[in-house]
């Protein structure tokens, strides 16, 4: 196996050797490698090919000198950052395994490269700087950055560390199960109960089909579905959110709490967070989510500022919640007019709190307004409701008929057959 060392500048817009500043370098197979360092893993026999961003010479030849020591390396030296990250696109085009950037040249950029990387691919993101500053070593935690490196670079340092990145290669190569089911409450209006029937309805789901599901509160930022749970959450949606650099399934299983019923929850924060999420973190949490849930249920409340995310785009089912009163169903008609025509996700309508005979409006009027028939009538039992936010016990361990409802919409999704209830026949004597 041989390694090679080549120089490119950014600047000059190099991808060739041929146009390369600098000298390529070849390492023999007698060179030191890690297979026999003695510190307890291997890179493996597929060779690594690193990028290696730093426009102070000295520093970037220190750095290069120690991953070649290592072995099972390819280093492609960068003399310059790229001139804007509308650059990355082309650096992230030479598919490295690790890039390795510099940080003391122009920390603030530095550290823009490091999360525009991070956000946009696979690889380990490592970074070396000679000040190992407390404040910049959670900065660079917070870009998405897996390794932080201080010069001189010991031997064994850089080689666990590359032992660690090649076992992300690994994980990230592994075939992805497939996608777990997206389900997406919606309100048509604030008030609907949106929160209520997301959280029955992901503990019925849970127990019903018997796999992995997690419950996701995007109601910001007054999302309570911890409040209905009667769980008590350390971390929120929006530390999985602020961090979608290095969002992972072992980060976000650090976030979750897991609720009695088998439900993993990420619920919203307990204060007032001063943070706006972007639409590419939301997709980020996402995505890390169905690879790691069989069921990933969200709780959107009535935020209409989410449908350009993969949450409306990938949703297998999008439950909008609504009443039987006037405000609602007219907003219920903008929201299937506008965003569920053909082509569109599956929408299931929920009438929350229905009562048939005291709301004021048939159910010819409710169709109409709603341009289709509704999925589902939830009947409404207050004092039943009332009970659950009291005792933070979840309505679908229970047996009203809100519960019973709420679990024949679960069935409906996990693909069993709800069980009819038995005809009353006629008893002689009672």
């Amino acid at each position: 196996m041989s390694e090679s060392l080549t120089t490119y500048d950014f600047l000059a817009g190099s991808n060739h050797t041929e146009r390369a500043t600098g000298s390529t370098t070849h390492m023999n197979s007698n060179h030191p490698s890690y297979f026999d360092s003695g510190a307890g893993g291997s890179i493996g026999s597929e060779t690594m090919a690193v990028a290696l961003i730093g426009p102070d010479e000295q520093r970037r030849k220190e750095a290069a000198r120690a991953l070649l020591s290592c072995g099972g390396t390819e280093v492609r030296e960068y003399s310059a950052y790229p001139p804007t990250l509308d650059d990355v696109p082309r650096l992230l085009d030479q598919r490295n395994d690790i890039m390795l950037i510099d940080l003391d040249s122009n920390p603030e950029y530095a550290l823009e490269l490091v999360e525009s990387i991070c956000a946009n691919a696979s690889a380990t993101v490592m970074v070396y700087s000679a000040k190992a500053d407390p404040e910049l070593l959670v900065r660079c935690m917070r870009a998405g950055a897996r390794e932080f490196l201080t010069p001189p670079f010991a031997h064994n340092t850089m080689a666990e560390a590359l032992v660690r990145a090649n076992a992300r290669r690994a994980a990230v190569r592994a075939p992805r199960k497939t996608g777990g089911r997206l389900l997406v409450f919606l309100g048509a209006k604030g008030g609907s109960g949106v929160t209520t029937l997301a959280c029955n309805f992901a503990v019925s789901l849970a127990q019903e089909s018997g796999q992995s599901t997690l419950l996701i509160d995007l109601d910001l930022p007054l999302g309570d579905a911890a409040l209905n749970m009667g769980i008590v959450t350390e971390y929120s949606t929006v530390n999985a959110l602020q961090e979608a650099g290095r969002l992972d399934a072992a980060f976000l299983n650090k976030l979750i709490t897991k609720h009695s019923s088998g439900v993993s929850v990420l619920a919203a924060p307990g204060k007032f967070p001063q943070f706006h999420a972007t639409n590419e973190a939301i997709d980020k949490l996402i995505t890390v989510a169905r690879q790691e849930f069989d069921n990933v249920i969200v709780d959107v409340g009535a935020r209409l500022d989410l449908t350009d995310t993969s949450l409306f785009k990938e949703a297998f089912t999008i439950y909008l919640v609504t009443q039987a009163g006037i405000p609602e169903l007219r907003n219920s008609n903008r929201l299937i007019n506008q965003f569920f025509t053909v082509g569109s996700p599956k929408l299931e309508i929920v009438i929350n709190r229905y009562e048939p005979r005291a709301m004021g409006v048939t159910d010819d009027a409710i169709t109409k307004a709603l341009t289709r028939p509704a999925n589902w009538k939830i009947p409404n039992d207050y004092a039943a409701v009332r009970q659950m936010q009291n005792t933070a016990t979840p309505l679908a361990l229970g047996d009203s008929p809100v519960a019973r409802l709420i679990k024949q919409m679960a069935i409906s999704i996990c693909g069993q057959r709800a069980a009819q209830p038995k005809k009353k026949g006629f008893k002689l004597f009672g």
